[in-house]
């Protein structure tokens, strides 16, 4: 298949590329060339996702069985996307986040039907273009521009609801790190009085499960993660085992600034979903406890911390 892939050059996004040559795909990348060149045997397009004349100017006279949106964060880029792909592309998979489900706090896990599409009020009005705003509201844009394609698109849509991503010396979000070097050092980790566990998917396997998508043909959103979740606890008695140290947890109130030690994986909501769908389309998701070990030593070493387990 000849597969377009927007953004992807860096953490899971590079791994998706890899695998999709690996398997014998055409690949071309699009971003803004910020990054550099793609993989080796990436086709590489330039250009910014945010304005559209640039795109089908770049884009004439192309065409792709896929395409891959790695980066598609408001609602303005997903009508912008809507428009010049149409004709251009026989499906689109859309990587989005379970962030989409706002403040539900479900006591089960929650299926793709708990978000209703139907119902979200897209703005695309809002200052997308900032980037403090798009920060600020993540979930909220992944959201709408979910609903911008699936209030109607000239071309078959999907979207991969990633849970958290754990895994690789590459993470650059740097949330695993924040809690090695704290369970290592004994300093406080802040969490809520009610700590909710989540469900999290490792990086290699997110990867492979895009690449998958890439050649599926389900339509509509689908929950990506493994099986088995996790609580802040389980994270930091892996780490415990790994480099010694000690977890102290300290609660505090929900949204305490705490002199912006936050834990990144304390939740005082649901961050549970359901992958039934997934896996009645054909995907077998592995169970957490099965990388959990892998994950932590890869920030272990990327932290340069010693009594990473080889």
């Amino acid at each position: 298949m000849d597969v377009l892939v927007i953004g992807g050059s860096r953490y899971f996004g590079k791994r998706v590329i890899a695998l999709l040559r690996e398997s014998g795909h055409r690949v071309t990348v699009l971003n803004r060339g910020s990054s550099g060149a793609p993989s080796e045997g990436a086709e590489h397009l330039v250009a910014d996702r945010d304005d559209g004349a640039a795109l089908e100017s770049v884009l004439a006279g192309r065409s792709f069985d896929v395409v891959l949106d790695q980066v598609c964060y408001t609602p303005r880029q997903a009508e912008i996307a809507r428009r010049v792909f149409a004709g251009r592309v026989r499906r689109y998979v859309m990587t989005s986040t379970v962030e989409v489900y706002g403040d539900e706090d479900s006591p089960v896990p929650l299926p793709e039907t708990a978000l209703d599409l139907a119902s979200v009020a897209v703005d695309t009005g809002a200052p997308w273009d900032d980037p403090e705003y798009r920060d600020a509201h993540y979930g909220e844009g992944k959201r709408q521009a979910e609903a911008v394609f699936a209030a109607g698109s000239p071309f078959a849509w999907a979207s991969v609801r990633v849970a958290h991503v754990l895994g690789g010396d590459d993470d650059f979000t740097g949330r695993l790190d924040h809690y090695v070097r704290r369970v290592r050092d004994g300093e406080p980790i802040a969490v809520p009085a009610v700590n909710r566990p989540a469900t999290y998917v490792y990086v290699e396997e997110i990867a492979a499960f895009l690449a998958w998508a890439v050649e599926a043909d389900f339509t509509g959103p689908v929950n990506a993660h493994s099986h088995g979740p996790l609580h802040t606890a389980d994270l930091c008695a892996e780490i415990e085992r790994q480099v010694g140290g000690r977890t102290v947890f300290r609660e505090v109130g929900d949204g305490e600034a705490d002199g912006g030690c936050f834990s990144p994986f304390s939740f005082s909501r649901s961050y549970g979903m359901d992958n039934s769908r997934a896996t009645e389309l054909g995907y077998s998701f592995t169970h957490s406890s099965e990388w959990l070990a892998r994950a932590v030593s890869e920030a272990v070493r990327a932290a340069g911390v010693a009594g990473a387990v080889r």
